[in-house]
């Protein structure tokens, strides 16, 4: 019997789009032509082609704001030295935030002032509850 594998986290996120009949019909032609090897192939390469089109202007924003790009990896040891030091964290990532399972609720709502995640955020359930109240409010 084969042991079961240890929990990994997936390098992408499924999203759902509507798209008119033409166009993904558009999209099988180029498919079946070997232009590309799958429709989420041809989505994901005209996504990056749009995000690398607006690459200069949406730089300083990510300058500006100090946002953290690719994966961000929360520790408990990191949020107990915050707090040891008597710290606040402010957190903002573009990508994935990922909080390790072994960190308390308390704990976050010890040393995390704010957190932006444009993206994805991986926690446990009460992590993410205390989250919700770090997070910046809208319209303010």
């Amino acid at each position: 019997m084969a042991s079961p594998s240890p929990a990994r986290t997936a390098d992408t996120e499924k999203i759902t789009i509507n798209l008119g009949f033409v166009d993904l019909g558009r999209i099988d032609l180029l498919v079946r032509e070997g232009f590309y090897a799958s429709r989420s192939d041809l989505i994901r390469t005209a996504i990056r082609a749009q995000l690398d089109r607006h690459d200069t202007a949406v730089a300083p924003t990510i300058i500006r704001d100090d946002f953290v790009m690719g994966l961000r990896d929360v520790t408990l040891a990191e949020l107990q030295g915050l707090k040891a030091a008597n710290q606040m964290l402010d957190l903002r990532v573009i990508g994935l935030a990922r909080f390790a399972r072994d960190i308390p609720a308390e704990l976050v709502t010890q040393t995390i002032r704010t957190i932006e995640v444009l993206g994805t955020l991986q926690a446990d359930a009460g992590v993410k509850s205390a989250l919700d109240a770090c997070r910046p409010r809208k319209g303010l």
